[in-house]
């Protein structure tokens, strides 16, 4: 039914409400299927990336020979890029999820109350769950993997570039679930290259239940402004570690180094240093020897600057960027207080972390500091559904309903109330 063609407005649309009527009835297959035949999908699913690993290959060579016609740059190819060991990793990747608690029908919270029944609540899942994403084929695997786990059906839509990676992924996918005996229509990959789907999708309220967009913020700041479902995301991540007064010297400068040099280009990534101006004098020679030795460049406010004179100075731009790069803002503040304002001002809700040994101000921290992920003594690169102990994740949420940070299989799922009782009427 996928067709990586353009389509004329009206053939699109009917396209796309006939894929979306396909899944919501897929929808209501998988969410009363068991958890043993979603994870025998997973793992047959898995076999066939495995056994079609030269296929999976070949597809992707021909989606990287076009991107490079097109101009594409080296960072591009390389997230375009499955390679063998990326095959085994989604694979790897399904298999795991296999593994996890299965959140749907878990019951929590019964409860007796003075009528005699019992109240109580049961995860259920969302329902059709939409993920628009750019180049990277391996988020086909995953975001088919975590929405099938949670008894949801998906409708996928990757970027223009790697469509042909994405259809040999789904074709994988599909066999993994005949074997199981669920539906092809659980997981849909749309072959259409015209953005123009993006826009059918994210508006068809009667048979999608949520978007997520995974992509850069342009892509994401559209998805936010045109959907009329309710959409999971986050737009920046401007991360912060703060060095409190108490910090011991070690622990800060190893974990503001991890924070901002682990990885460059992801969203838990640190992107401004605050420290207290008690440790400025101390910290700071060593901290900057130390980025400037892996090629970070280090731009600094006017008290930060008085103790290393040769650091470029910051803008007021400096404090809300998002780099993404070898880049970093660092600030000198008085305390806490200020730290916390510094974030709340400049902040987007990601990650923030202290690095402190005052009990008092870490507990602060983690209470007033409105972020999705909060840490104290600990690298803000730790905010990721795999180190939470989600498995893989279908993103990050900075909203506050439904899902709030790494969205795993829980945040797939919703909560409804349940009500038992034995012949029960009210007086």
């Amino acid at each position: 039914m996928n067709d990586p063609r353009a389509l004329p407005a009206t053939e699109l649309k009917q396209h796309m409400l006939a894929l979306g009527q396909a899944a919501r009835r897929a929808s209501r297959v998988v969410a009363r299927s068991t958890t043993a035949v979603r994870n025998a999908a997973l793992e047959a699913a898995a076999g066939a990336l495995e056994r079609e690993l030269e296929a999976l290959l070949a597809a992707n060579a021909a989606d990287l020979e076009m991107a490079r016609a097109q101009g594409a740059d080296a960072a591009f190819i390389d997230r375009l890029t499955l390679g063998a060991k990326g095959v085994r990793s989604m694979a790897a990747g399904l298999r795991q999820v296999a593994t996890l608690p299965d959140p749907v029908g878990e019951m929590s919270g019964l409860a007796f109350r003075p009528s005699g029944i019992q109240v109580g609540r049961m995860r259920v899942p969302l329902g059709v769950v939409g993920i628009i994403y750019e180049a990277r084929p391996n988020v086909t695997a995953d975001a088919a993997a975590l929405c099938l786990k949670s008894g949801n059906a998906c409708i996928l839509r990757g970027g223009s570039e790697a469509v042909r990676s994405n259809q040999a992924i789904a074709a994988c996918m599909h066999e993994g679930l005949r074997s199981a005996g669920l539906p092809d229509e659980v997981v849909q990959v749309l072959g259409i290259t015209d953005r123009a789907a993006v826009g059918a999708l994210i508006t068809m309220k009667d048979h999608v239940d949520v978007i997520v967009p995974r992509g850069g913020k342009s892509l994401i700041e559209r998805i936010s402004s045109e959907a009329r479902i309710p959409v999971i995301k986050h737009l920046d991540g401007v991360c912060h570690v703060y060095i409190d007064a108490s910090a011991d010297h070690d622990k800060a400068v190893a974990i503001a180094d991890n924070a901002k040099t682990h990885r460059y280009g992801t969203c838990n990534t640190m992107e401004t240093l605050l420290i207290h101006a008690d440790l400025a004098a101390p910290l700071l020679p060593r901290l900057s020897a130390l980025f400037r030795s892996k090629g970070v460049e280090l731009r600094g406010c006017e008290r930060t600057r008085a103790v290393v004179p040769d650091m470029a100075a910051a803008s007021e731009d400096d404090w809300y960027a998002e780099y993404l790069a070898p880049i970093l803002a660092v600030r000198v503040v008085d305390g806490l207080d200020q730290a916390i304002d510094h974030i709340s001002t400049y902040g987007s809700a990601h990650t923030d972390a202290i690095v402190t040994e005052h009990h008092g101000h870490a507990m602060r921290f983690l209470r007033e500091v409105d972020s999705s992920s909060v840490m104290v003594n600990a690298s803000t690169r730790f905010a990721d559904g795999f180190e939470y102990g989600l498995g893989a994740e279908i993103g990050i949420s900075t909203d506050k309903l439904h899902a709030r940070g790494p969205v795993g299989l829980e945040g797939l799922t919703s909560q409804k109330y349940v009500v038992l009782g034995d012949g029960h009427v009210r007086a």
